[in-house]
């Protein structure tokens, strides 16, 4: 039965992916900053405006300068201020450079702004670097129900589902994932996956084929696909 609900999505997904790296924000706000960023290179201006400096944190964050990023965040609140853009950026930056302790603590400053559901998307990811998915799922499920065609949370929810047993349960956030973004390399990865766990390893590897996939890539893949398989056999045994 699953098989037969499965093949449609994977038609669909197959058409046209392209394999832009994953930001960690919201599209509009990092379009809305990076369009500020590039219209102050063409006039070749300082970031002398709280937007245009966001973006140029933006845009260290997404080229792996997280140290850097920190900097400026302490800088940017120096002269403008703390606010929830500086908490997340922040967050982030935390969690990337090896801090989870503080990184959760900004992640849960952020209840109550307009960043809340990214918080518990960070509390989230932080939660499944630590292990617990069963954490992890609670509050990326938690993080959708603010945020429900949040694409990348509601893939994360499909994978920490997926790390704790539960295929059935990863298959709906996953389905919404990839049709809400179908040229995600990231969401597509957890999608083969899902193929894998479910047995529906011929579609799987098309879907890695069509992608190219790297053999790395693949590898992984498939020791989570083993990780999993242990997981579901656990929770079994557990009941």
């Amino acid at each position: 039965m699953i098989r037969a609900l499965v093949l449609p999505l994977i038609c669909a997904t197959l058409a046209g992916c392209a394999t832009k790296q994953e930001n960690g924000y919201g599209v509009g706000v990092q379009a809305e900053r990076q369009a500020a960023l590039d219209q102050a290179q063409q006039k070749d201006a300082a970031p002398d405006t709280p937007g245009m400096y966001l973006a140029l944190i933006d845009r260290m964050q997404t080229q792996g300068l997280w140290f850097a990023s920190l900097a400026h965040i302490d800088a940017y609140e120096q002269q403008y201020g703390e606010s929830p853009d500086t908490i997340l950026l922040r967050a982030d930056a935390l969690r990337q450079t090896g801090q989870p302790d503080a990184s959760t603590a900004a992640y849960a400053r952020l209840a109550g702004t307009p960043f809340a559901a990214r918080g518990l998307r960070g509390l989230g990811l932080l939660a499944g670097e630590a292990g617990d998915f069963a954490g992890a799922a609670q509050r990326f499920e938690a993080a959708s129900t603010r945020a429900p065609t949040d694409a990348l949370t509601l893939s994360d929810l499909g994978y920490a589902r997926l790390r704790m047993g539960d295929v059935a349960g990863a298959r709906v956030p996953l389905m919404k994932a990839a049709e809400l973004a179908p040229n995600n390399p990231k969401i597509l990865s957890n999608v083969a996956l899902f193929l894998l766990a479910s047995g529906q390893a011929v579609n799987a590897q098309g879907l890695m084929t069509q992608q190219k996939f790297s053999a790395d890539v693949q590898q992984a893949i498939r020791g989570d696909a083993k990780r999993v398989a242990d997981a579901a056999r656990a929770s079994v045994a557990s009941r």
